[in-house]
Formats: structure tokens, sequence, C-alpha cells
């Protein structure tokens, strides 16, 4: 048999082949072991995550918490609003065409422009963006595009999603005002609005969670003030949705925590007889003839307020021109939001009660007699109350010229006699300060009013207080620097009215100067000091209880959702008047004469003045240009009632009658009847009670719960 001859290269083929062979066998087995422990040893994993990518973490907001009087009455509260937001990792799968008709449906659907949907969508700083419309949340959080929809609007959403891919329609809380005996309150209040991309920066920067993308924060009044205890703890819900965005189950949720109950000191019955006073003065003043300007008062703006003389916590507060707070619920139109800062409608927003700056006018005096009392005058101190008074190249009237002789400080109060005080603030320039120079010269009225506090803000617990001016030598001074180049050159160019050339004129000269002129308006409550109604609600609070002053108070508890108390909000000192006891004594025995025989008295006709014990002061404060500030500043042992309405004539003659009705409200009185059971607080004065919180989330005045323990 012949031998079979193999050549090498064939031998290298074969070998060649096998190798390839035994390659690819090895390829299959790894891609088939790999295949085994993806699907098999692994499956259960990889499938959790692929479930994990369909399912989307909700914010769940915190139901906000209340607010309340003194007898756990809500002045704030939540109501439910559907929402429709927009998950915008779904919205961005999408093809172009798809979103464009998606928007303009929507659009349509909640009655908003396309553009504004479109706007909200965009993450705040992205191209494109627009400050107050943009996202400032989560890229990953639903986007609120609608809020307190029609519930028809939001089933339509629901019932078809495949026309709303990528949308959802939801209950939210929302901010809800009960009103109850038609309070309005607005700016005690306060107001909400979303958080802004630096205050959710800064709050992520502290560590901060009880905020988010989606959060409404507190602007002002009392929502600001304790907003860290009204905003709770935001929860968090996982849902599942499909492809189209549709949610088709819950895997998981962390429960939000709602936010604790305010307390406040307010009466809400007693803040809505204050309001209706205020607004029914106001309205009468704008129908009353002024015979010095000779048209009818202007009456643009006034405030109230009530405080406990011995605490310092507020029991009724108000200020007009007011609005409507819940105009800011759910968003604010750009038109209401220009009206509440127009200066034509004479700025709602503004709270004249802590924030208004007024000529506290003859309301002063009795402040001013306390600093007299403690350097050199006294009870036997006569001096002549004249129809005027010559001080420099001016004379000083006396109101309506009137001259009563020499009186005494009792009197002079009693009758707001202004040349009475004109020469008790010039014998003090004379002794101490007839220097115009010399800013330091010594000065006690100035003295007596910064220890009354004015000034300063008073520390109540509302934002934005202001603090007043005291219009001192100092103050003089800088006021100079501040604004000589600009009436220097209105006094170069001969411009404005004749007194304003004039004013301009003296005042480049040598507006710095102290002089006599100053020391009497000082005196009396005039030229360029200026006051806060709480400030002066305040002062008279501190002759009241012998010289303390209080930092006013609006919150007295906070409650948790359970109904433990977790604060107590006690009254604080802030500091004491320095004056003798005796001062105070003897302007707390004079006040009682205003009602009975003086400025007040036509007012208080057949009011029982030997039960109820008022003391009193009026004012009728002048300002350049203006009709006269009405003022009525008065106080028992236990309240304190200031009244003040700009542009609405004197004191007792515009706000007396108000007032009165307050007294009547505060103490039950009918006629010449005290009746204190009838009255508005019951029992008067009750500090420290707290209304009780039911275990069925129902909150009963405190009067239950003494009932209880008997």
């Amino acid at each position: 048999m012949a031998a079979v001859l193999i050549r090498p290269h064939q031998h290298k083929s074969r070998l060649r082949l096998f190798v390839v062979q035994a390659l690819v066998l090895s390829l299959f087995v790894t891609l088939f072991a790999r295949l085994w422990y993806i699907q098999v040893f692994s499956g259960q994993a990889y499938q959790a995550q692929a479930a994990e990518q369909s399912v989307r973490e909700l914010v769940v907001q915190p139901p906000r918490g209340l607010i309340v009087d003194d007898q756990g009455r809500p002045l704030v509260a939540n109501r439910s609003s559907w929402v429709v937001t927009v998950d915008r990792t779904l919205f961005y799968k999408l093809d172009d065409t798809a979103q464009h008709r998606l928007v303009k449906r929507l659009a349509r659907t909640i009655h908003v422009r396309p553009a504004r949907v479109q706007a909200e969508l965009l993450l705040c700083g992205a191209t494109g963006s627009k400050a107050g419309v943009c996202w400032n949340g989560s890229p990953y959080q639903p986007v609120p595009v609608a809020e307190d929809v029609p519930q028809s609007v939001a089933v339509q959403i629901l019932e078809k999603p495949e026309d709303y891919p990528s949308v959802l329609a939801q209950t939210e809380s929302l901010r809800a005002y009960p009103r109850p005996y038609g309070v309005n309150a607005a700016h005690l209040l306060g107001y909400l609005s979303p958080i802004t991309q630096d205050e959710l920066a800064e709050a992520r920067k502290r560590g901060d969670t009880s905020v988010n993308g989606a959060s409404v924060v507190g602007r002002a009044g009392l929502e600001k003030e304790y907003d860290a205890w009204l905003r709770g703890r935001p929860g968090y819900k996982k849902v599942a949705v499909d492809s189209m965005g549709r949610v088709i189950g819950d895997t998981g949720q962390v429960r939000a925590k709602p936010g604790d109950t305010l307390v406040t000191s307010i009466d809400a019955k007693l803040q809505s007889l204050v309001e209706r006073q205020l607004h029914h003065t106001i309205v009468t003043a704008r129908h009353t003839y002024d015979p010095v300007t000779h048209k009818n008062y202007v009456a643009d703006s006034g405030a109230v307020v009530v405080m406990e003389a011995r605490t310092g916590r507020i029991v009724a507060m108000a200020s007009e021109p007011t609005y409507n707070p819940s105009v800011w619920v759910g968003g604010i139109s750009s038109r209401q939001l220009r009206h509440l800062y127009s200066k034509k409608a004479d700025d709602p927003l503004l709270f004249r009660a802590t924030q208004g700056q007024f000529a506290p006018g003859s309301t002063w005096k009795p402040e001013m007699t306390v600093g007299a009392f403690n350097h050199g005058f006294g009870p036997n101190s006569r001096l002549d109350c004249s129809s005027g008074l010559q001080v420099g190249n001016r004379w000083f009237k006396n109101y309506e010229s009137e001259s009563y002789g020499y009186i005494d400080f009792a009197k002079a109060l009693q009758v707001s006699c202004d040349t009475f005080f004109y020469r008790v603030g010039l014998s003090f320039w004379r002794k101490y300060g007839s220097n115009p120079d010399n800013v330091n010269a010594k000065d006690p009225l100035v003295a007596i009013a910064k220890s009354f506090g004015y000034g300063k803000p008073t520390g109540i617990d509302l934002p934005g207080e202001a603090s007043g001016r005291i219009a001192d030598r100092h103050w003089k001074l800088a006021y100079w620097k501040a604004m000589k180049g600009y009436y220097c050159k209105l006094d170069r160019q001969h411009k404005g009215s004749a007194w304003m050339q004039l004013f301009a004129h003296e005042f480049c000269l040598g507006g710095y100067q102290y002089r006599a002129g100053d020391a009497v308006n000082f005196a009396i409550g005039q030229g360029d000091t200026m006051v806060t109604p709480l400030q002066l609600a305040r002062a008279y609070a501190a002759i009241s209880n012998g010289g303390t002053l209080y930092e006013p108070r609006v919150g007295k508890a906070i409650v948790s959702p359970s109904g433990r108390v977790i604060k107590h909000i006690q009254p604080k000192v802030q500091g004491h008047v320095r004056s003798k006891k005796s001062a105070f004594r003897y302007v707390d025995q004079a006040l009682q004469g205003t009602p009975k025989t003086g400025t007040l008295a036509w007012k208080f006709i057949g009011f029982p003045l030997d039960k109820v014990h008022i003391r009193g002061k009026t004012g009728s404060a002048e300002v350049q240009g203006k009709q006269s500030t009405s003022l009525v500043a008065t106080y028992t042992k236990d309240y304190v009632v200031t009244m003040v309405v700009t542009q609405a004539g004197t004191g007792s003659g515009t706000s007396g009658p108000a007032v009165r009705k307050i007294w009547e409200a505060l103490y039950g009185i009918h006629g010449e009847r005290v009746n204190r059971h009838k009255s508005i607080i019951p029992g008067v004065v009750e500090t420290n009670r707290l209304p009780v919180f039911a275990g069925d989330g129902s909150i009963l005045p405190p009067a239950v719960r003494k009932e209880r323990k008997r």
C-alpha cells in the first residue's frame, strides 16, 4: 500500500481550523455563561433596577399650621385645592411636535397662555428662563403649572391621560381665611409666596430640609415671623408610572409633618369691631368739611392699637387702607401686585400701626411732663397758657388762640395748651442749650423721649417695624449734611413755592443749628419728630404700669398638631423709663380729667368714668401742605387704646367716637351700666390662658376648660 503523504502546509491549515473552532466554542461558552449570570443569577437585581426607572419620587407638601385667636377661633386655616403639575422628565422625552401639542392643549384646559406654561417648565438659570416664572425646584420634581383649578378640569386630565402625557392632577393644601366676625387682619397675618432660588440654596447650605423647590414661605406678618413653626416638614411619596407618565401604583411613602399652630393674643371679636370703627371713622371724615382748607378731609390712612397695659400683648391692631389676604393664594397677578404697591391707592401693603410714622402732636405732652418733673418742675409749677408766644422772629400760637392764663401741668394736659409746653421747652433750651451749634447740649425732654422707647423699634414679633424718629440736635446735623446739596441748589435756582424758597434758603445757610423754635416744637410733638401708633401705645402702657416697657407680642403659644404646647411666648421686658414714680402718678391722675372736663369730655358724655377710669390725651398734628392728623391715646390699668387718622381733623372730634366704642366693647358698657360678663374680652384680662385642643381636632375656648375643672 502506498503511504499518504501529508504536506507541511496542509498540517498547518488543520491546526488553524482547530484553533478557530476552539476559540469560537470558548466565545459561545463565555456568552452563554454571561447570559446565565445576567438572566438567572443576577436577574432579580436587574429587574429591580428596571422597575426603579419607572418610579417617580414626589414631594408631599405638609399642611401649614393654623393661626388662631386667643379663644381658638381660626384666623388662618387650610383648604384642599386641585393642582396640575407636569413631570419634566417625561415631558422632555416627547418629540418637539408632541411637546408643542401638549402645551397648547394643557394651556387651553387650565386657561393660561401657552408661553406661560412653557416658561414655568424651564429651570431657573437656564437659557430663556424668566425670574419669578421659572422652576427653582428639583429637575425631577413635578412642576406645578396651575393651582386652585376646578375639579372638573382635574377630572378631565385624570380621565384622559393619553391626551395629557406627563401631566398629573392632585389635591394640595392652600391657605384659607375663615374670617370670624368678618375679621380682615391682613397686615397682622401676612401672606405667602414661593421660595426663591437663593433662599432654597441658602436653606440647603444650612441643611434645612423643611423647604424644597415647591415650598411657599411667609413674606409678611405672622406668616413670616413664625414661618419656621408654621411650615411643617415635607414628606415623600414614590409612585410607579408607565411610559406615558400615568400613575400605576404607590411603592412607598414618608409622611409629611403638618405645621404647628400659632395661638395669638388677638381677640377676633374685638379685632372686627376695631376694623369697622377705623373704617367708619375714615369714611365719616371724608364727608366732613374742613374749615381750614375749605374742602372735605382727605382721611387717607389710619391705624388703631389695643394693647394690654400690664403685659404688652396685642389684643387688636388694624390699619387702613388694607387688602384681602386671599389675593395671594394660588399666585397674584401683576395688576393686583401693582395696586398693592400703588401710591395712588395709598400703599395698602403698608401696616400703619407698626410702619406708619406720624408727628405725635399733643399726645406727646404727657411724656414731656414726666421729663419736666424730673428736672425742676413739679405739681406746684404754673405757667402762662397765653394765646401765643413769640420765639425769635416767629409767632407760635395756641390751638384756636385759646387763653387760660396761669395754670398747672394737669390743666395744661387736659385742655392741651400748646403755649404752656412751649414755655417748658424754651426754659430747658435757655438753661442747657442756647448755643445752637452745640450738638451735645443737655436736653431733658429728648432724654425722656428716648427713655420711653421712641426713636427705636419696640421689638414686636412682626417684621418690618419702623423705628420712628427723635429730631434732636444730632439728627438735625446729620440731616443737614445729607440734604444741604439739594436745598442749596433749590436756593440758587429760586424754584418752588415762596415757602419752599424761604425754607431752602434758611436750610442752606444754617439748617444744622438747633434753635429755640426747634425746642418749642419738640415739646408739643411737632417738627420732625415721628412716632408709630404702636410706639405711642407702648409709651402710654408704661405710664399706666409705672414705667415698664414691654416688647409687644402678638404670638401667645406654639401648639403641635397633636395639641401639645411646645412653647409659651411670654411677655418680655425691654427696659424701664428712668423717672420718679411721683411723676407717673401725677400724669396718671391728670389724664383722668381729659375725658371728664378736658378735650375728650364732649365725646364721653354719659360714659361711666367713675367705674371705668379712662385716662386720655388728644392730639391734632400739623404737617406742612396737608390737613391735620387726628390722634387719641387712652388707657386704663388693663388696656391701652390709641388711634391715628391722617388728614382727618382734630383728635377728639374725629377719633373720639370710635375710641369710645372700643372702650364700651372692652368693658361691656351699655349706657351707664358696666357688665363685664358681656364684654368682648371674657373677664376683661385673661393673659395666660390658652384655648383647649381636643383629641378630635376641635379647638375650644379657654372658658370651656375652666368649666370642665369644676
